[in-house]
């Protein structure tokens, strides 16, 4: 078993965080308290990948992500803490490896490999190892491993919700949601809320790792698209932030929680129901420069 802190994070209440919304009561879980760059479902997904080479005698990961991905800072310093070599290909053969999240992976040891586009969508459609004693990780821990850690944040709450609420990348976090409910046989209802545009084939992707039951995929709170960030999630980060002191990033969770307080005002949930939306970490996404000087 692999060592590791802050499980089981802790699930706050946001008092008030909606209006006139028959007084639904909204929580939070606090993933982006597992670690500083391990935070949420990267180190849930990141686990049971961990676990399954370190068994096999595996010494090194390689995977995918583009110039500010969370999933890659927090597999480059998942291996460093537990002794397995990473290497990331990284999407676009323009990026800057001095950026600030590029530059922590390759300080914690990640080798990387700028790729093309094309070259980059080739190399993550394999699905099992191609190199000599690595093992292979798709984007953003896409797969069963990263689908079995996620099903533990249900294990961990220590109360029943009428909804569960997640932002939706690959789906793998949301995949685990789901196979912890039905291993639970819970009444919970999972909602995904999808961070790009055109999101309806995430759908068949979750389905690949568990069946879609009692679940709901909101594909129009993308605002703009994939690491689109409107006057609108800034504001809302700075509201957030300065009522709860909880920290948002703006291209996942921000999206999640102003979609969730929506979708409570618009009655789309029934009255008295608890919600839970699960804080899947990724604060990392606040530092590129360009996403820095929207606030």
């Amino acid at each position: 078993m692999l060592r590791y802190q802050n499980l089981a994070t802790p699930v706050q209440l946001l008092d008030k965080f909606v209006n006139d919304a028959n007084s639904i009561e909204v929580f939070i879980k606090r993933d982006d308290l597992i670690h500083p760059f391990i935070s949420g479902n990267k180190w849930r997904k990141l686990k049971g990948y961990l676990e399954h080479i370190k068994s096999k005698g595996i010494s090194q990961i390689v995977t995918f992500g583009g110039a500010y991905s969370n999933h890659l800072i927090a597999t480059a310093c998942a291996g460093a803490i537990h002794g397995v070599k990473t290497k990331a290909f990284v999407r676009g053969d323009y990026a800057d490896v001095n950026n600030p999240v590029l530059t922590l992976c390759r300080i914690y040891g990640m080798e990387l490999s700028l790729v093309s586009k094309d070259k980059y969508k080739e190399l993550n459609s394999f699905v099992s190892p191609i190199e000599q004693n690595a093992f292979w990780i798709k984007e953003g821990g896409f797969g069963d491993f990263g689908t079995i850690g996620c099903a533990e944040i249900i294990d961990e709450l220590q109360e029943k919700y009428d909804h569960i609420v997640c932002a939706v990348g690959t789906g793998t976090t949301v995949a685990g949601l789901l196979k912890g409910v039905s291993e639970k046989q819970l009444n919970t209802k999972v909602h995904g809320i999808a961070v790009l545009k055109n999101a309806s084939y995430l759908e068949s992707e979750i389905e690949q790792l568990v069946p879609l039951t009692n679940f709901e995929l909101h594909t129009d709170f993308h605002f703009g698209g994939y690491a689109k960030v409107n006057q609108e999630i800034t504001d809302f980060i700075k509201q957030f932030a300065q009522r709860f002191g909880i920290l948002l990033d703006p291209i996942y969770t921000a999206k999640m929680m102003l979609a969730t307080k929506y979708l409570c005002e618009s009655g789309h949930f029934k009255p008295f129901e608890k919600i839970l939306c699960i804080h899947t970490g990724g604060l990392t996404g606040l530092i590129a420069e360009k996403m820095i000087k929207k606030f």
